[in-house]
């Protein structure tokens, strides 16, 4: 424990000497797109946390990370809270593609690949869902025929979130098409800038697109950037789904956690309460909507206490497995929830769309309440992962 603590006391002396005023509190965060253009101060912190290997700590020191443990992890998270400090750098490469080539991506792989993701030199996006391949993802029919040394890729792919700024893609596609349809898929990886990829967004009921349409039109995949055996795509795919799911949870011991998709504002519930119904003595004045205030801080602390206890189980720090599906469950539901909760405290003040009469608190609060319907729906519904449960956690027969 002495080690820990001298390793926290150090931790916290460095971030409070290295980390920019204008990447503390509420704002901007690199993502590590080379189509973005971002702040001084973001582009500052981003790098010196890169040369420390802190963009993504837990990953190991040879493909850019900071080789820290799960512990050593969650201290610096800690104190990065503590005085306000934005994470460094977040995308899908960090969160998702980055831990699965670690297990399963050749070493040339890891070499090229994680230590871009960690310099915050590539962004990522992800290939997966197709007009008719959503739920059941293994229907995929995005077809990449072998011509020698790359492969040639057609088809369609549909709420590729970032794909508008993303340099890369991550990329489930039908290599076998007579074999049956959890065979015969292949994982592979293609740059974004190149002539046969066209990204069209799509606009939300929130007013933003973080998600996209992506077509592919005699696309190129080099076969260096083939991850695992030809038409055994299906076990890593599944894998990196358990890797989004765990950060989706609050699990992830490699990379911080971002906000929802689409969440503009990021408010404390009995805050929101206080400055809306305060009384004289700083409480919530409404008593049905102060007990749905309790009730929703104590299933939150609940399932915070749930990450933890979980979180310490998993021996090295590692992802669990079909277990992410509890936390991506309940996890989503309860940020759904959170933005309910909000507007109903705001009134009508937290329904507004554009004016004067609305703060910017309002406007994000109604954008995010809006943004919020998809969180059990993306990175798989609800319906779906209380499927996963059933059959891989609990065993129950089809």
């Amino acid at each position: 424990m002495a080690d820990m603590a001298t390793f926290r006391k150090e931790t916290r002396a460095w971030l409070e000497s290295n980390c920019p005023a204008g990447a503390r509190g509420p704002g901007e965060i690199h993502t590590g797109s080379t189509k973005m253009t971002f702040s001084p101060d973001t582009r500052l912190w981003m790098e010196t946390m890169a040369d420390r290997g802190w963009t993504v700590p837990a990953w190991p020191t040879e493909y850019g990370g900071g080789g820290l443990t799960a512990e050593e992890t969650g201290v610096l998270f800690e104190e990065m809270l503590a005085i306000g400090a934005r994470p460094p750098l977040i995308n899908m490469g960090t969160r998702m593609f980055g831990p699965t080539l670690l297990e399963y991506g050749t070493e040339s792989q890891k070499q090229r690949h994680l230590t871009l993701i960690a310099k915050g030199g590539a962004a990522w996006c992800q290939g997966y869902s197709e007009p008719g391949a959503g739920s059941d993802l293994a229907s995929v029919r995005t077809r990449a025929e072998d011509m020698g040394d790359y492969f040639l890729i057609n088809g369609q792919k549909t709420w590729t979130s970032g794909a508008q700024h993303a340099d890369w893609m991550f990329c489930l596609v039908r290599t076998d098409p007579d074999a049956p349809k959890h065979t015969g898929i292949s994982f592979v990886l293609l740059p974004m800038d190149q002539e046969g990829v066209t990204v069209r967004p799509i606009d939300l009921i929130s007013g933003s697109s973080p998600f996209c349409e992506t077509f592919l039109d005699n696309a190129i995949a080099a076969k260096d950037d083939l991850v695992g055996p030809l038409n055994q795509g299906w076990t890593v795919g599944k894998r990196l789904l358990q890797h989004e799911r765990s950060g989706q949870g609050g699990l992830s011991p490699t990379a911080a956690r971002p906000r929802p998709v689409g969440v503009v504002i990021d408010l404390e519930v009995d805050e929101v309460g206080q400055q809306y119904l305060g009384d004289d003595q700083g409480r919530i004045s409404d008593p049905a909507l102060r007990d749905l205030v309790t009730s929703w801080k104590m299933n939150n602390a609940a399932f915070k206490l749930t990450q933890r206890r979980v979180g310490e189980e998993v021996r090295d720090g590692k992802t669990p497995g079909d277990t992410t599906s509890v936390f991506k469950l309940y996890g989503s539901t309860l940020a759904q929830d959170r933005q309910e909760i909000i507007v109903r405290l705001m009134g009508s003040q937290g329904l507004g769309w554009e004016g004067d009469a609305f703060s910017k608190d309002e406007l994000g609060a109604t954008r995010s309440w809006l943004a919020s319907k998809a969180v059990t729906i993306y990175g798989g519904t609800n319906e779906v992962q209380a499927n996963i449960i059933a059959k891989r956690v609990l065993g129950l027969p089809d």
